[in-house]
């Protein structure tokens, strides 16, 4: 499968499992309606009315779109990580428990491991 050619900065992240700084990424607080979807595949991922702000720095949604998203067992055994169903692509970790939203979920995500389709 062809995917999107990746920088520097977007392999770190995605492919390394990097992290971003907070408040630093083109989505952290962006507010437009639409899709987000993985930058290295396209694959759909969020739909931004889950998107919340959890003042973390990081884009932050209570629901993934079905199937799309996979969670993965940190190698310390401390978080949850979420990776794209489709390829792969480190999109950031999950946290439950800590009451931002009713769903009790956030899917914590770097701004650079997605793209954004307006409606």
């Amino acid at each position: 499968m062809a995917y999107n050619k990746l920088n520097e900065e977007e392999r770190r992240v995605i492919i390394n499992k990097g992290t971003e700084f907070a408040f630093s990424g083109k989505y952290w607080d962006y507010k437009e309606d639409g899709t987000y979807i993985c930058r290295q595949c396209n694959q759909p991922l969020f739909r931004s009315d889950a998107k919340f702000d959890s003042g973390t720095g990081w884009p932050s949604f209570d629901n993934a779109l079905p199937n799309a998203i996979k969670e993965v067992p940190d190698s310390d055994g401390r978080r949850i990580e979420i990776v794209c169903s489709n390829c792969g692509g480190h999109l950031g970790h999950i946290f439950r428990g800590e009451g931002f939203t009713p769903k009790n979920t956030r899917y914590c995500v770097n701004s650079i491991s997605l793209d954004f389709i307006k409606d």
